[in-house]
């Protein structure tokens, strides 16, 4: 039986079955979001926002997808004849992945890459901001470093993120607000994943301006080679050694 926490997982099987569904992220302040839904992770490349059309054209050789969800970055780059490897906590997503076509995807949380051989991938992307993956600045640093040693010299990681500065939501700010008082960064949130009966994990989630990610980027043996902007607070980074 499927774990009774795979809430995302859960969100995705009913969405594939019925096309039908939505998305709540619960905060640790109490704060929900609830989106329009899940149909956004199987989104074709023509429906794709603009900066991501453009970020997708970075990557190159062997590619890892951290945080593959539905499979729809890495099955637009299979098909574009790449060697792609999609990794998902969620062992629901990864089947999921695996039933539309991915022929590489395993059940993998983002600290444990260093299964990968030494210099094995060419490109790690880190879309749908999935930069927030990370958790944390320390958390940043110590897997750029486990990055570091799975990817070749000239590697690239495409990563999405959004800036938590760019917001007039009084709940929002009055989090930021928390944080600050706490010591951590605005952008450091607790969050987990509910779907009808179905709750996630807590985990954390790291959200970043684009002089903050530079910032954390120092003394990484990573460098931000390119910022590409959308029409609100997403951005994509283009980060080579």
């Amino acid at each position: 039986m499927e774990s009774a926490k795979d809430a995302y997982g859960r969100e995705l099987l009913a969405y594939l079955k019925n096309k039908d569904g939505y998305e709540v992220i619960e905060r640790d302040d109490g704060f929900f979001g609830i989106s329009s839904g899940p149909q956004k992770y199987f989104s074709e490349y023509r429906k794709w926002p603009s900066h991501e059309k453009r970020a997708i054209k970075f990557a190159k050789g062997r590619i890892l997808d951290i945080g593959c969800g539905a499979g729809r970055h890495s099955l637009y780059l299979q098909k574009k004849g790449f060697d792609v490897t999609g990794i998902d906590v969620s062992p629901l997503a990864v089947k999921i992945c695996r039933q539309r076509g991915l022929k590489k995807a395993e059940v993998m949380s983002i600290n444990e890459v260093t299964k990968f051989k030494p210099a094995f991938f060419d490109t790690i992307l880190m879309l749908g901001n999935n930069f927030g993956l990370f958790g944390s600045f320390k958390g940043v640093k110590v897997l750029l470093k486990k990055f570091y040693r799975i990817t070749f010299p000239k590697a690239v990681i495409i990563a999405e993120s959004n800036d938590p500065s760019k917001t007039r939501d009084p709940a929002h700010l009055e989090y930021q607000k928390l944080n600050r008082k706490r010591g951590r960064p605005p952008g450091q949130i607790k969050i987990r994943v509910r779907f009808r009966k179905y709750v996630g994990r807590w985990f954390q989630y790291l959200l970043v301006s684009q002089k903050e990610m530079e910032e954390i980027l120092k003394g990484t043996g990573w460098r931000i080679k390119k910022f590409i902007n959308s029409n609100n607070s997403s951005y994509i980074a283009i980060i080579e050694k």
